[in-house]
């Protein structure tokens, strides 16, 4: 692999696993330690790795997200269930809101097959795979196209989501935790997440519980501002009792 190559694994692999160590990415890419090294301490300088003994975690403080592609591979159990019980929450002849993101994909699975919906949403891959669904109403909410993440954003898909009355959004996140709230390294997303905050009757978040304890430049909003929350139920201990505590309806799914 070439310099790129190797510190995109190094940052897809953190994605996953949070930490490794150095000498398991030597074996992993069968390169020396010295080259191992070079390649942290150049995502380190990009923000997005900490160096910690013998080896590297994933930095809190996200500047970047994975595409589509890679992200749709992490955490797959955990994002199908999630998905599976999110859509249990929708009625029939509710509009639905589903967020661009993999976890989001994953009810759109479950909702393509009812009856008597109207889905909206920004992603593209979800579109694709609703689009052979006939008895479904389906809306995209156009905007500029963020091709990374397969999905759109920007004034243009706000303006159309303050044309609707949507009955259920399922919001999707890289990070979130009590400090930070729900949060993003894009500044583009922000507005249209505060949208949907504001036009819809009840608001979920959907998130697997890797992305708990991370947050972004750009805050969405306080965890208090959301109706519910459904993750797995792999958060520490002292997580799910500070939770359960809040106003908010918590699910911790079992996976």
């Amino acid at each position: 692999m070439i310099p790129s190559e190797r510190r995109d694994f190094i940052y897809r692999y953190l994605h996953e696993y949070q930490t490794v160590s150095i000498s398991s990415l030597v074996e992993l890419m069968n390169v020396s330690h010295m080259t191992v090294r070079r390649d942290i301490s150049a995502l380190e300088e990009e923000g997005k790795v900490i160096s910690i003994s013998g080896g590297v975690r994933l930095n809190n403080a996200l500047h970047q997200e994975l595409p589509w592609n890679e992200k749709a591979r992490l955490h797959y159990q955990s994002k199908r269930e999630i998905g599976r019980f999110a859509a249990s929450l929708v009625e029939d002849g509710q509009v639905v809101y589903l967020d661009a993101g993999t976890t989001t994909f994953e009810i759109a699975r479950v909702l393509g097959e009812r009856f008597n919906l109207t889905i909206v949403t920004n992603d593209f891959s979800i579109v694709q795979y609703l689009i052979n669904k006939p008895q479904l109403n389906l809306f995209h909410t156009g905007g500029k196209v963020d091709k990374r993440n397969h999905s759109s954003a920007g004034n243009i898909a706000v303006m159309m989501l303050k044309s609707l009355n949507i009955d259920v959004a399922f919001m999707s996140t890289s990070s979130w935790d009590f400090e930070h709230g729900v949060s993003t390294p894009h500044e583009e997303k922000v507005l249209l997440k505060q949208t949907l905050l504001e036009i819809s009757r009840r608001s979920i978040l959907v998130s697997d519980s890797s992305k708990f304890g991370k947050y972004g430049m750009f805050r969405v909003c306080a965890l208090e501002q959301l109706d519910d929350i459904i993750c797995d139920n792999h958060l520490p201990e002292n997580i799910i009792k500070k939770l359960k505590e809040t106003n908010i309806n918590f699910y911790p799914i079992d996976v």
